[in-house]
């Protein structure tokens, strides 16, 4: 029988790791810049760790892990024939995969918060695991990369985040446009028009504005429960044109009578404000009022970053959160993070041809094998060689000429080296570029000195 892989799952080759890991350490050399610092956490975290902390669904789709030894020495036969799956669960797994990054960081905080200095920056890339129905883009097993700043309320902590999403993107090359809105912002629209019940229907309808049109959108609202004169107070803010500072103005106007609203059109001001006075953002940053990510779990600032030049959903996103620590019984610290994509990434990069050519690592060098005598001058340079840095391979077998080329296209390794009793004779080796087909008979400083 030949052999498979879970359902959702994926073996990731030579040149996908290599594109893969150019992602990772891209983003993991951006977030060092801003001082951020590496975690991890157990693949396994104890089931009162995770339940009850995503939801309903949520809990549903958390891998169990099965107790070690014998698990239903403690079951009763009644038990056992209640069928009841919840219950069996909670006395025959102690422990689950983690759903998400996020809750296996607020658990750390809170077990470490004596020795944390604060506010603390950290950035964390792991795989998840999620017991989901698998489809086109969507995996019970994937990875993702987030950070995070606790312990600070500052408002400079969004300025960088949306700095590093600015930086990584410019850096791969991807243009993008990131948005921007305030759960604030949000509440107070809800607050001022009497329907708090109402904001996710609100945002729903609003963001279909473009597909739909607004006559549309009115009677989506008026089906979602709005009375007329809602709809009619909601119209201004429907219909948001203008530049960021516009669309703030018209916005204050609408929530002057909300404290709420009025504290997230300050919030936002000072985000887009600081960040348009730097001037140093390569890509667009838009104030969006659809925009109304994890309203449950977000109280400031959220975020969405879209690919402007390929179909792609969001590939990086997040916000200010309030209580991070309060789901272990540790109230009051906030913090503000954001999570990449991985996955959604390396599909805008590869759609877009993106990958740098040096990324894929391969060996720069390969020596073709001629026998015994010939390996034996060929492995002492390549010991000096790979002592310069130089990625190299000698081809472990004599075997034909046209098969060792081969093997050296096939990898892209650019260069080859012969070396037969000429060579040897002089000391030297031929070099021949795989690309041009040029050859030249080089010296070993002379052949670093080419492939550095």
């Amino acid at each position: 029988m030949k052999p498979s892989i879970p359902k959702g799952t994926r073996d990731f080759g030579p040149i996908e790791m290599a594109k893969r890991n150019y992602i990772f350490n891209t983003i993991r050399s951006v977030y060092e810049l801003y001082g951020f610092q590496q975690i991890e956490t157990p693949a396994q975290e104890t089931f009162q760790t995770l339940m009850g902390k995503y939801g309903e669904e949520g809990d549903k789709l958390l891998f169990k892990i099965l107790n070690s030894g014998d698990y239903l020495s403690k079951i009763s036969d009644e038990e056992l024939n209640e069928r009841n799956t919840l219950h069996l669960a909670s006395k025959i797994c102690e422990k689950g995969l983690r759903y998400d990054l996020t809750v296996p960081f607020a658990r750390y905080v809170v077990m470490h918060r004596e020795e944390l200095l604060l506010p603390f920056k950290r950035y964390q890339v792991q795989p998840v695991w999620r017991a989901d129905r698998p489809q086109k883009g969507r995996y019970r097993e994937f990875y993702q990369f987030d950070g995070d700043v606790v312990g600070s309320d500052s408002l400079v902590n969004e300025v960088e985040l949306m700095q590093i999403v600015d930086t990584v993107f410019t850096r791969f090359g991807v243009r993008v446009q990131i948005k921007i809105n305030n759960r604030k912002i949000l509440s107070g629209i809800a607050e001022v028009i009497g329907a708090a019940d109402k904001i996710v229907d609100i945002t729903v309808a609003i963001d279909k504005l473009d597909k739909i049109g607004i006559d549309n959108v009115n009677e989506e609202l008026r089906n979602d429960g709005l009375t007329d004169e809602q709809i009619e107070k909601l119209q201004p803010i429907i219909l948001l044109e203008g530049t960021n500072e516009e669309k703030l103005a018209t916005i204050a106007e609408v929530l002057k009578e909300s404290e709420t609203g009025q504290k997230g059109v300050e919030e936002t001001r000072f985000i887009l404000s600081t960040l348009a006075s730097l001037g140093t953002l390569n890509n667009e940053l838009q104030f969006d009022l659809t925009l109304a990510r994890g309203l449950s779990y977000y109280t400031g600032a959220i975020f969405e970053v879209k690919a402007l030049d390929t179909p792609m959903g969001s590939i990086s996103g997040g916000g200010r959160y309030d209580n991070l620590t309060g789901i272990f019984g540790m109230p009051g610290l906030s913090g503000v993070g954001i999570s990449f994509g991985v996955d959604r990434i390396y599909d805008v990069l590869n759609a877009l041809d993106l990958y740098p050519k040096d990324s894929l690592q391969t060996s720069q060098l390969l020596f073709i094998n001629f026998g015994e005598k010939e390996t034996a001058y060929c492995m002492s340079m390549l010991a000096q060689i790979r002592a310069a840095g130089i990625r190299a391979e000698m081809f472990p077998d004599a075997a034909k000429m046209k098969k060792q080329m081969s093997y050296a296209n096939a990898k892209q390794i650019p260069f080859v080296a012969l070396a037969g009793d000429n060579e040897i004779a002089e000391g030297k080796v031929t070099l021949k570029n795989m690309s041009t087909g040029e050859q030249s008979l080089v010296t070993l400083s002379e052949l670093v000195n080419k492939l550095q």
